[in-house]
């Protein structure tokens, strides 16, 4: 402290206001949670509030020990938006694991969604199942249209910041996603994937 008084001060009170941050917006998060009918494990820890919707009769399962970061300056990648986690149909299921961690995120759940233990998703990423409308050029909006594919994230996970997983994705255990990428296939095992679309670099 002596040899950086400044920046040890800094610190030590930015850790300080996010611990009071996460101990507001947890216990809020788990009551709204919880009046909108959606499971949630213990000890999950929300930094400012994140943005849940589910459509009716859907499911949204969470684990426990999870992280929802939604703070602009707490993840120092910055993040864009809060964390934005829906499901779009009665139908669709999402299913999020233990000991995951989430910076920003968007998670868009028309069919079945399902996050394995302790993945960890860089800030910004999108993850989405349909296209959202219909490749049909006169019929964009029809719902009746629109293609969905479920997707499922193996346990171990590491995609990196500002990615995009499409519908159909599958990636299995322990792999690395590297930043930016779009991943609309699917990633073994064991390897490192990067690029748009993403491909295997390299195994670990």
């Amino acid at each position: 402290m002596k040899t950086d008084f400044g920046g040890y001060t800094y610190s030590n009170y930015r850790e300080m206001m996010y611990k009071l941050n996460s101990l507001f917006y947890s216990h809020l998060m788990q009551i709204i949670l919880f009046l909108k009918g959606i499971k949630i494990g213990n000890c999950t820890i929300f930094y400012n509030k994140a943005y849940f919707y589910r459509c009716p009769e859907s499911k949204i399962n969470i684990g426990n020990n999870c992280i929802f970061d939604s703070a602009k300056l707490h993840n120092l990648v910055g993040v864009n938006t809060r964390c934005i986690i829906s499901t779009m149909s009665k139908h669709a299921q999402l299913y999020i694991g233990n000991s995951v961690g989430f910076s920003g995120v968007k998670i868009s759940c028309a069919e079945k969604i399902i996050v394995g233990d302790g993945a960890l998703m860089g800030a910004n990423i999108l993850m989405t199942d349909s296209d959202w409308h219909s490749l049909d050029p006169v019929r964009r909006d029809d719902k009746d249209l629109i293609r969905t594919k479920p997707i499922k994230i193996g346990n171990n996970v590491f995609v990196g910041a500002n990615s995009i997983i499409l519908k159909g994705t599958e990636i299995g255990d322990n792999s690395v996603i590297g930043a930016g990428s779009v991943v609309a296939g699917i990633i073994p095992s064991n390897v490192i994937a990067a690029g748009n679309p993403c491909k295997v670099i390299k195994a670990l």
